[in-house]
C-alpha cells in the first residue's frame, strides 16, 4: 500500500494497526461481545480489563481462521473489519501494487546479469541455496545496505525488505510451533519463537549460507556485528517473498532454522545466564520466616551463614583468634596467681585494656593488661595520704567505691560470657 514509506514509517503504522486498543474496536464491528465466554466477575467491570479482553478474542478468532481457511481467508475477514464502510480501502487493501522493481520488469528481470558484476556474483549465491529469483535484483536489493544510497540497480537499500522479512520470518515461525506443541501455553511458544527469531540465531544462519561475502557497503567492513547480519538474513527473507511467496519462505525456514530448534531445547537458549540464575534461585527460596520482617530477614540471613559457611572462611578465622586470646589470658593469670584458678584470677582481677593492644577486635574481645594486689594496695596508700576526709565524706565514698566495683564485676561476668559463646 505504502511502496515510497521507509522502515519507521511502516512500522509505527503497523504497530497503530495491531494496538490492543483498535483491535477492540474491530471486534466491536464485529460485536465479538456477543459471543465471548468468560466467567462474571469484578475483572471485566472496568472498561480496560473489557477492552484487553475483547482485543484478545479478536486474535485468537484471527488465529483459529489462520489454522482453518489460511492466509488467505484470515485476510479477507480482517480486511472486511478495518474497511466495512470503505469499498475503495477494501480494493486497495486487497490489489496493492507490486514492487517497483518489478512494475519496471513485470516477468523478470535476469536478463541485466550480463551488465552487472554484482548480479554475475548473485548467481553464485543463488546456486548455492537451490533458489533462483525471477527479479534478481530484489535479491541485490536485499544485500545494499542504506549507507550505499540510491542507485539505478536496486533503486534503494535492503530497510524495508528487512521490516517485511521480519514480520514473515514471526508469522512461519509462530504457526510452525503451535502445529508441533499443542500441550504448550502461549509463554512456552514465546519463548521457544524467541530463540528462533533472535539475532544471534539469525546471525549465525547468515554465517552458514555466506551472505556477508555478497553484502555491498558504500565503506567495506571488516566482521560484520550480530545485528548487521541478522538484518541481512530478514531482508533475503523479504526478498524471497515479494519474488517467490510464502510457500519458499517456509522451506526455507524448515531446512535453514526450524532443525536447530532440538538444540535450543536442550541447551535453554532462550534464558541468558542472569535469567538462569535467578530461576535457579527461585527453586532454593523457602516460606519460612519470622513474626515480622525484620526477624524474617534475620532468620534467611542466618540460615544463608549456616548453609553456605565454606563462603565465608573469616568467621571461622574470627572463632579462632578468639580462642587463642582466651587461652593466653588464663595462662597469664595462672602464672600471675598460682594459688587461684584461671576462672577466679579473671572474675575478681580489676582489668584494664592494654595499650599496646592495636588488633582489630572488639574491645571485649582484646587482651586485658591486669593489675596485681600490690599496685591496687599502693595506690590506696597514694589516695589515703593525700587528704584524710570527714567520716560522713569516708562513708560516701565507700558506697560509691564499692558499687563502681560492683558493676566492674557484672561487666567483667558479660564479657568472660560473650567470650565463651
Amino acid at each position: 500500500m505504502f511502496p515510497d514509506l521507509e522502515e519507521g514509517g511502516l512500522a509505527t503504522y503497523r504497530a497503530a494497526i495491531v494496538q490492543n486498543q483498535h483491535l477492540a474496536v474491530l471486534a466491536r464491528k464485529l460485536k465479538l461481545e456477543e459471543y465471548m465466554l468468560y466467567a462474571h466477575g469484578s475483572d471485566l467491570c472496568h472498561e480496560l480489563e473489557l477492552r484487553h479482553a475483547m482485543a484478545n478474542c479478536f486474535e485468537a478468532l484471527m488465529g483459529a481462521l489462520l489454522l482453518d481457511g489460511g492466509i488467505s481467508v484470515a485476510d479477507e475477514v480482517f480486511m472486511n473489519a478495518l474497511f466495512m464502510e470503505d469499498p475503495v480501502l477494501r480494493d486497495v487493501w486487497k490489489n496493492y501494487p507490486l514492487h517497483p522493481l518489478q512494475e519496471q520488469e513485470p516477468e523478470t528481470d535476469r536478463q541485466y546479469i550480463q551488465d552487472y558484476p554484482i548480479l554475475q556474483e548473485l548467481t553464485k549465491f543463488e546456486d548455492s541455496i537451490g533458489i533462483k529469483f525471477r527479479h534478481i535484483r530484489l535479491l541485490a536489493r536485499a544485500f545494499t545496505d542504506r549507507s550505499k544510497g540510491f542507485t539505478n540497480l536496486t533503486l534503494g537499500s535492503n530497510q524495508r525488505l528487512e521490516f517485511l522479512g521480519d514480520t514473515v520470518l514471526q508469522l512461519i515461525c509462530s504457526e510452525f510451533l503451535y502445529r508441533h506443541f499443542p500441550e504448550h501455553h502461549e509463554g512456552h511458544l514465546s519463548l521457544l519463537r524467541s530463540s528462533l527469531v533472535n539475532n544471534r540465531t539469525q546471525a549465525v544462519v547468515c554465517d552458514d549460507l555466506g551472505m556477508t561475502k555478497y553484502a555491498v557497503y558504500s565503506n567495506p567492513k571488516g566482521d560484520l556485528k550480530t545485528k548487521d547480519r541478522a538484518d541481512l538474513l530478514e531482508a533475503f527473507l523479504g526478498a524471497l517473498y515479494v519474488d517467490k511467496g510464502l510457500e519458499y519462505c517456509e522451506k526455507f525456514c524448515q531446512v535453514c532454522l526450524f532443525p536447530r530448534l532440538q538444540i535450543f531445547i536442550m541447551n535453554q537458549d532462550w534464558n541468558d545466564p542472569k535469567s538462569k540464575l535467578q530461576q535457579c534461585c527461585l527453586t532454593l527460596r523457602t516460606m519460612d520466616g519470622g513474626h515480622s520482617i525484620q526477624q524474617a530477614e534475620m532468620n534467611a540471613a542466618k540460615q544463608a551463614l549456616d548453609n553456605a559457611r565454606e563462603l565465608f572462611p573469616q568467621l571461622d578465622h574470627q572463632k579462632r583468634v578468639i580462642a587463642k586470646s582466651i587461652k593466653k589470658q588464663k595462662r597469664e593469670h595462672s602464672r600471675n596467681s598460682p594459688d587461684l584458678s584461671p576462672d577466679e584470677n579473671v572474675s575478681t582481677k580489676r582489668n584494664f585494656m592494654d595499650p599496646n593492644d592495636d588488633s582489630n577486635l572488639p574491645k571485649q574481645y582484646r587482651l586485658r593488661h591486669y593489675s596485681s594486689s600490690d599496685e591496687t594496695n599502693e595506690e590506696s596508700r597514694k589516695s589515703d595520704s593525700t587528704e584524710e576526709p570527714s567520716p560522713h565524706k569516708k562513708k560516701k565514698k565507700k558506697k560509691k567505691r564499692n558499687k563502681k566495683a560492683h558493676k566492674e564485676d557484672e561487666s567483667e561476668i558479660e564479657s568472660g560470657e560473650l567470650v565463651e559463646d
